[in-house]
């Protein structure tokens, strides 16, 4: 019997595995390589930087907690981490032209799209009163409507990126052709803007806004967070990059971060108000430890594995692997290999909702009350960069948590590793033989 289900499970996982390499993969790989969602990711990826600078300064505002300063940490945030729509709304029409070949076309097509985004959140900023550039509309707020602009932007100037006022033999220079070429994009961007918002009084941007408000609510939820959670791991088992999912997970996990943000600001964050789906909190506090799928044990495994070449794969993975860089082992051995595909998969589903158990319902972990998204940095650094603005008794539960979920996940990994040890140190033992 057991020896007909062993087979039954080997049916069933080729099978599988088939349907992947066949069906699957290929479709996400076209997704991965359409021009818009090349074009989003990279555009968001390329504000990265102004995250990361933000983090910075959001955790060194902890000090302002404990000693009074002539100047605020918060100033610099809001010029880098609070600008990042503003900045998306430049990259998506000049990255596209980019990617088109329009080259002449980019830089302008770039400033037209930060200019209908402006017109577009200007409701917001009349509405509120707000002087000057500290609206939440220009920060992570705005980041699906500095999209939407992007993109509407990239559509006219695709639309007349081979159109000119001049002929192929005209003695006007072609710095003087570009200005004039470019009126047409510029001017019929420009009056929509301003016709849809300014005169028939269209509030895009809540619009917009209310249309994505499900998504964000939905990946703040078990269901919707374990389910992303799962997917990122599921197509990164078979090597296809979580980064193709940048444009749908990003924008959330940022807008998550400015209402946290806004909740400890005013002194009501909870439990059970603040949001769970934020970058740190998923790279940096509890979660991936070694990267995506919690893969450092595994690395840990290899480096003390009885085959040879996978002992050499881990002692190869662990550098990059303590930065939480996990493509060598992903690479290595995980993608499209069977025995330890289905771990990954499992840790995509059960450490996420260890996570959502332990810092929502039973809140033994407590969740960020600042942003650090320096997600290389080793663990337990951000867990404690995250966590130690709320005392010392935090930040050990903080820890104990981030303990016990690498225990949950090393019992994951360890079967269906020793299972591949098995199979590579008998093949290793057979190579041998032959020679």
């Amino acid at each position: 019997m057991c020896l007909g289900g062993a087979k039954g499970m080997d049916i069933l996982m080729n099978a599988l595995i088939k349907w992947l390499e066949n069906s699957f993969a290929p479709k996400m790989s076209k997704v991965n390589n359409n021009i818009w969602v090349v074009t989003l990711k990279d555009s968001i990826m390329q504000t990265l930087p102004f995250i990361f600078l933000g983090s910075i300064f959001c955790c060194l505002a902890i000090i302002e907690d404990f000693v009074t300063l002539p100047f605020s940490f918060w100033t610099p945030f809001g010029w880098t981490m609070s600008k990042i729509s503003l900045l998306v709304a430049f990259l998506i029409p000049f990255n596209y032209c980019e990617k088109k070949r329009y080259r002449k076309q980019r830089l302008i097509a770039g400033l037209t799209g930060m200019l209908l985004f402006m017109m577009v959140v200007t409701p917001e900023f009349i509405a509120d009163g707000t002087v000057g550039f500290g609206h939440d509309s220009l920060g992570a707020g705005g980041m699906f409507v500095a999209i939407l602009t992007g993109i509407v932007t990239s559509v006219i100037f695709g639309a007349f990126a081979k159109f000119t006022f001049f002929k192929d033999d005209s003695a006007v220079p072609d710095f003087v052709r570009q200005w004039f070429d470019a009126l047409l994009p510029i001017g019929l961007t420009i009056v929509i803007g301003w016709v849809i918002v300014l005169i028939l009084n269209v509030d895009i941007y809540k619009i917009i806004v209310n249309l994505f408000m499900p998504l964000q609510n939905g990946l703040n939820t078990l269901p919707g967070f374990t389910f992303f959670m799962f997917f990122t791991c599921f197509i990164y088992s078979m090597g296809i990059s979580s980064w193709v999912l940048t444009p749908i997970g990003q924008p959330v996990r940022l807008a998550s971060i400015t209402t946290n943000l806004g909740l400890v600001a005013a002194g009501t964050a909870t439990a059970s108000n603040l949001l769970i789906y934020t970058e740190g909190l998923v790279y940096c506090t509890y979660m991936w430890v070694g990267g995506i799928g919690c893969t450092l044990p595994l690395v840990i495994m290899l480096m003390r594995s009885k085959s040879k070449e996978l002992s050499s794969l881990g002692k190869a993975c662990l550098v990059p692997g303590i930065f939480n860089i996990n493509e060598p082992v992903i690479f290595g051995c995980i993608a499209w290999n069977p025995y330890l595909m289905v771990p990954m998969w499992l840790q995509g589903i059960i450490i996420p909702i260890l996570t959502y158990v332990f810092t929502k319902f039973i809140a033994l972990a407590p969740l960020p009350h600042v942003q650090f998204e320096l997600w290389y940095a080793p663990y337990p650094i951000g867990t404690i960069m995250n966590i130690m603005s709320q005392g010392a008794g935090a930040l050990i539960r903080a820890l104990i948590f981030l303990v016990i979920s690498v225990i949950v996940s090393s019992a994951i990994w360890y079967p269906f590793f020793k299972a591949y040890e098995t199979k590579r140190v008998q093949e290793e033992q057979e190579k041998i033989a032959a020679k």
